[in-house]
Order: structure tokens, then sequence, then C-alpha cells
């Protein structure tokens, strides 16, 4: 890969390693599998700083790969089929800030990355929620799917694919190259 593909996904995996490594701390009593899924489910560190986490643990890859994903996957089926209704009625709310974020969640997921998603759909939802980058996962590629009525039968398999991607990419970066080829 080139460097300035590489470059930015060690940045936003350096960045989840942080966040996450401090998760760990401060969930320092919990079981360590339990730390990872958690983690998993977590907006904007999803898989990926779950993997981070399961390394810094000392989480067997495999292990933590299983972990990892269905923690990220849990809240996806509830992302598509309620995020509409649930912003709509967050717009309406009384509440200042939780207008306030509806309106911002639905900026940030009909955006600029979001074009790309709309123009090549299945390919677009695949590559956003596989390469980990800032902002990108499972979680906001839901979100935007929802939000642009990509079709399910499209979505989901795209969204599916995307984490055995960004799941590839972040086993090489926390557990390295040897251990992905020991692992086969």
């Amino acid at each position: 890969m080139h460097l300035e593909i590489m470059l930015p996904v060690l940045l936003a995996a350096e960045e989840s390693g942080g966040l996450a490594k401090k998760l760990v701390g401060m969930m320092g009593g919990l079981p360590p599998m339990l730390i990872i899924f958690l983690i998993s489910m977590i907006p904007i560190l999803e898989l990926r700083g779950g993997l981070v986490a399961a390394a810094v643990l000392g989480i067997p890859m495999w292990k933590a790969i299983g972990i990892c994903a269905i923690g990220n996957i849990i809240p996806i089926p509830f992302i598509l089929l309620f995020i509409e209704k649930i912003l709509i009625w967050m717009e309406h709310c009384k509440i200042g800030w939780m207008n306030r974020l509806a309106l911002w969640l639905k900026d940030r997921a009909l955006g600029e990355k979001s074009q790309k998603i709309r123009k090549y759909e299945f390919v677009g939802l695949l590559l956003f929620v596989g390469i980990p980058l800032p902002g990108t996962g499972a979680w906001t590629g839901s979100l935007i799917a929802s939000l642009l009525h990509v079709e399910r039968k499209k979505s989901v398999p795209a969204i599916f694919l995307g984490l055995v991607l960004a799941t590839i990419i972040m086993c090489i970066i926390t557990y390295g190259i040897p251990a992905l080829v020991k692992a086969f």
C-alpha cells in the first residue's frame, strides 16, 4: 500500500488506540473480554478500538476478533431500523441539546463523505466502514445508509464486509503481520 493511504489509517488506529487504552484503564475491574466487548460497542472506537484494547490486554487475536465483531455488530440493526425515527423525535424534542445533536448527526451523515456512498452505494459503504479512518465505521456507515435510504439488501452485506475488511486491517496494525500469517 502507498504511504499516503496507510498514514491516515495508522493515525486513526493510534487515535483509537489511545482512547481504547484509557478506557481499559478506567474499566480495569471488569473481565478483559467484557472490556473489549463494551469498547467495540462504543461509537467512534468500535471494532478497531476493541482490537487495540484486546492487544493491550494480551487477548489472543482469534478470541478478540469474535468478541469485538459481535460487540460492533449488535447496535447495527437498531441503527438501520430506528435511527431515522429517533432523529426525528430528537429534532422535535424540547431539550435543546437533543435537537442540536440530531441536527449535527444528520449534517455529519449527509455531508461530503455520504456523497461517495450515495454514488457507489455497495462499494462506497463497504470501503467507508472497512477502512479505519476517523469518523468512519459501522455506526456511521449504518447512519448514512439509513438516512440515504440505501436498500437493506445492499447496506447490510456492505456493512458486514466492511467489518471484515476493518478486522483484517486492524489485526495487521495491532497484532502484526506475523500473527496474522501464523493464524492461517
